[in-house]
């Protein structure tokens, strides 16, 4: 093997850092999952789907993706308060990569390596 070291080279800066900063975290992505196959989503059905996520990490996730453009918090003025969530054009712009890393999946989750 070849040694390809790069001592110049920094992954901060990169595209691939800027994109894992904004999909790091247990619930990020999964969050981003249910908003692409429902498209709007109330907070409680969200909870529902993600199983054991804490009320302060489910609404810690969604600000911050609220925070860098991927989701749309939609808050309505009555009582009960109603809020929606929703992907942002942003947010849906991961959905492609989102759709590969489920294909990956499906298709190397049975194989014995």
């Amino acid at each position: 093997m070849t040694d390809t070291t790069d001592e110049n080279f920094r992954l901060e800066g990169t595209g691939f850092a800027y994109t894992m900063s904004l999909i790091s975290g247990k619930y990020k992505m999964p969050i981003l999952y249910c908003l692409s196959k429902y498209e709007v989503v109330r907070y409680n059905a969200l909870k529902r789907y993600l199983g054991k996520v804490t009320f302060k990490t489910l609404t810690e996730s969604l600000k911050a993706l609220e925070k860098d453009g991927l989701v749309l918090r939609k808050e309505y003025p009555q009582v009960p308060p109603k809020v929606e969530y929703s992907l942002t054009e942003k947010g849906q712009s991961l959905i492609p990569m989102l759709t590969a890393l489920c294909t990956w999946g499906e298709n190397h989750r049975q194989s014995p390596e």
